[in-house]
């Protein structure tokens, strides 16, 4: 029996195979090979000192990590906070940039070095803008804190990254602030707020004219034009945004790190991640969480994906 030549279309397959090839090994090397290794130390009593032993390779398989991370009674309150700081920075973060891409989006002097000065936050040193937020913020040496003080505005300097809760009375109505955790959620809107800023610019450039001169030959006022035409135009970004944001934000650790230490009632799971593998060297229990976080956000990217995604 001859051989069969191979066609166009087989040349055409191996080819996209090899192409594909050097793709799917990164991948396998540093995606899919961390999460399985991750997983395989969630399941074994390791603590730091035994990363370089030979019982790391014993299938000696446990859920005692997982038992001590759920049966910590700090975790429910750390995964809410977790959620709370994700969510609100996210949304905070793609409002900003939204009210920065509306505010340059229409030609005046200056609007290109306006553009320059949005950006600036996030091309910033993390290091350099945590330093410069906990100085002002700081509560001796502060500049808001004695700003506030000198117009009036408060009685006392407050310490707004080491105190947790800041009792506020609005028209005789007590409500309790989460200083330290509304803090950090603001400093994560600004920080991360050109990074929406650049996209929802692109977008609105690219609205037709066309659109809003027949609104408001129709008699359509700003705010109509707004919700009834901006923003629909906008809605596959902003939701592509917030996933991003909010995948990003979920693993974020050195803002945190860097402005509270995780105190005042800041700490994420990805603190938590860094005091068992730190603090207690519990190398076990600190890929148990990171497993933790594998799942919700493979739980939140099934969500997206399965009814937001879908309905837009």
């Amino acid at each position: 029996m001859t051989r069969r030549e191979p066609t166009f279309f087989d040349q055409e397959a191996r080819l996209a195979f090899w192409m594909l090839f050097p793709t799917f090994t990164v991948v396998l090397a540093f995606v899919i090979f961390p999460v399985i290794w991750n997983l395989w130390l969630s399941l074994k009593a390791v603590s730091l000192g035994d990363l370089r032993g030979v019982s790391l390779f014993e299938f000696n398989m446990t859920l005692e990590n997982y038992r001590k991370v759920f049966g910590d009674p700090e975790f429910g309150t750390v995964l809410l906070t977790t959620l709370i700081y994700t969510t609100a920075g996210s949304v905070l973060s793609i409002l900003l940039g939204l009210m920065a891409a509306l505010l340059v989006h229409g030609e005046f002097p200056g609007r290109s070095m306006l553009r320059g000065l949005f950006i600036s936050p996030y091309i910033a040193p993390v290091v350099a803008v945590t330093f410069t937020w906990s100085f002002i913020l700081d509560p001796q040496l502060g500049v808001l804190n004695w700003l506030a003080v000198d117009k009036g505005l408060l009685a006392q300097p407050i310490p707004f990254l080491s105190q947790r809760w800041w009792d506020l009375d609005l028209l005789g109505v007590r409500v309790r602030v989460p200083m330290a955790l509304t803090s950090v959620i603001l400093f994560e809107g600004w920080r991360y707020f050109p990074f929406a800023f650049l996209f929802i610019l692109a977008r609105l450039q690219a609205i037709p004219d066309e659109l809003y001169q027949a609104a408001s030959v129709d008699g359509a006022t700003p705010f109509q034009r707004f919700f009834h035409i901006t923003l629909p135009q906008l809605s596959a970004v902003l939701s592509t945004l917030f996933l991003f944001r909010f995948i990003w934000t979920f693993n974020k650790f050195d803002d945190i790190f860097l402005l509270t230490r995780g105190q005042a009632g800041t700490k994420v799971l990805t603190i938590r991640v860094y005091d068992y593998a730190f603090g207690e060297f519990n190398i076990g229990a600190s890929s148990a969480v990171a497993m933790i976080l594998f799942g919700v956000l493979s739980v939140f990217l099934l969500v997206y994906f399965r009814w937001i995604a879908k309905e837009e």
